[in-house]
This record gives structure tokens, sequence and C-alpha cells, in this order.
């Protein structure tokens, strides 16, 4: 089957093999920065300890990893999922240190991967929204992984965009429909989406040990307002080594 290369953003990104290829990473790796940008160093020193593969479409799964050091066994949300592998940040989490946990995504025609590659994994086929049970619509553009309920940003990756119509969920609603009481890491990536998402989210009472939500400028200021609101902070370690992510941890109790 051929494959061909595609950009998101600045970035050209290299082809993805075929699904089920039996490989644990996607080869080669796309690039963490422009050419001729060079890596900050807390990036380096995360690509030396965890690198260079990964299956994250930035540093995301190495910092996990630097984080959790190996726990076995957790559970994580994944809000905006996309596909199984490529360009995902729990795959490392369930396939090698054995997590379980939701990947919600609303482009259905994910579904039938996660069952045959992740079964630990439920697929949950919903947007997560503020509400739950309402139609809503989602853009998704020639690069479905800026698929998005907003359609001039996802007609910034490509010029075009299809309608799509989905159902809402809550977090909590979802979370307590799959009878989950407790997140050990919680990501989310649903362009500009996040604040709805969020504010339908008890997060102290699920209260993750890590959160990283994906955070453009027209939504930064609400998701740090949320996680400030909650008793969070941003991981500074993490600042320079992930410019398009922002990572929360809940201050001791």
């Amino acid at each position: 089957m051929a494959t061909v290369a595609f950009t998101v953003g600045r970035y050209v990104l290299p082809a993805a093999p075929p699904p089920g290829s039996g490989t644990q990473y996607d080869e080669p790796p796309a690039p963490l920065e422009p050419p001729g940008v060079p890596e900050p160093a807390e990036l380096q020193e995360l690509e030396r300890q965890y690198g260079p593969e990964r299956n994250s479409e930035h540093a995301e799964e190495w910092i996990i990893r630097d984080f959790f050091k190996g726990k076995r066994d957790g559970i994580f949300v994944d809000v905006g999922a996309n596909r199984y592998k490529r360009f995902n940040n729990t795959y490392y989490l369930d396939i090698v240190l054995g997590w379980s946990g939701l990947a919600i995504e609303p482009q259905q025609k994910f579904a039938r991967e996660y069952a045959r590659f992740r079964p630990r994994t439920t697929f949950v086929p919903l947007f997560v929204s503020d509400t739950s049970n309402r139609d809503a619509v989602l853009y998704v553009p020639p690069i479905d992984l800026a698929a998005s309920a907003t359609r001039t940003f996802a007609q910034s990756y490509g010029g075009s965009a299809t309608a799509m119509p989905v159902r809402t969920t809550s977090l909590d609603d979802v979370l307590e429909r799959s009878r989950i009481t407790h997140v050990d890491f919680l990501t989310m990536d649903i362009e500009l989406a996040e604040p709805r998402a969020l504010a339908g989210f008890s997060i102290q009472r699920y209260r993750p040990a890590l959160a990283c939500v994906e955070a453009h400028p027209e939504v930064r200021q609400q998701v740090l307002d949320y996680f400030t609101r909650n008793g969070y902070v941003i991981v500074g370690r993490y600042l320079r080594a992930d410019d398009h992510n922002l990572w929360f941890t809940p201050l001791p109790q």
C-alpha cells in the first residue's frame, strides 16, 4: 500500500506504515523542530533518555514516561484520541506498561483499529463538550488530525473541511458510564474545544496526577484559569520541552 508524507502546521510529517505493521514505533519519527531551529536543552535531555523513537506527534510520550517513571496498570483518558498509534499519546502506556482507559474520538472510522490492536482501550465515538446528548458538527479537513468544531480552524489545515454530524458527551458522563472512579493521566487535544470540555469535567473528583492539554493561543488563558481554580499548577520542567501543550499536576493536599 502506497503512503505519502503530509503537512501539519509548520511540519512535514513522514508517512505512516500500514496499520498493524507489528512495530512498536512508526519510523522515522517526525521532526520536533523546523529545519535550522535548535532543540531546547530540556527537550534534548528527554530525547537522550527516552528517544529518538516515539509514537506521539511531539514530545508527549517522552514527557509521560519521564513523569510516571515506569508506573504500570494506570488509567488514562484520551480526549481527541484520533488513531490508535500514529501521533497517539497513550499507545505506549497501553502496549508497554499495561494501562487501560478511554479513547474518546468522534471519528468512528478509527474504532476498528482500536478494537483490533488495543483491546485494553475502550473507544468512545462521541464529541466531548460541556453537556451530553446534543447534536453538534465536527469539521474534518484532509488532515483529520486537525478536525475541529470550529470550521475556520479546520479549514486552515487544507482549505476545505467536511461537516460531520456528531453527538456530544460531558467527560463526567462518559466516566460514570464507564465506571471509572479515578484517572492517572488525562490528555486532551480537540482543537479549540478544550475549555468547553473541561467545563464538563469534575477534576476534583477524579484528580488526575498529570494532565496534558493542547493550548492554542485562542483558548490558552481559559485552560490556565480552569486548572488554577482547581488547585493545579504547570509542571515547569516541561515548559520549554513542549510548546504545543500545557502540562498540569495537582498541588499537594
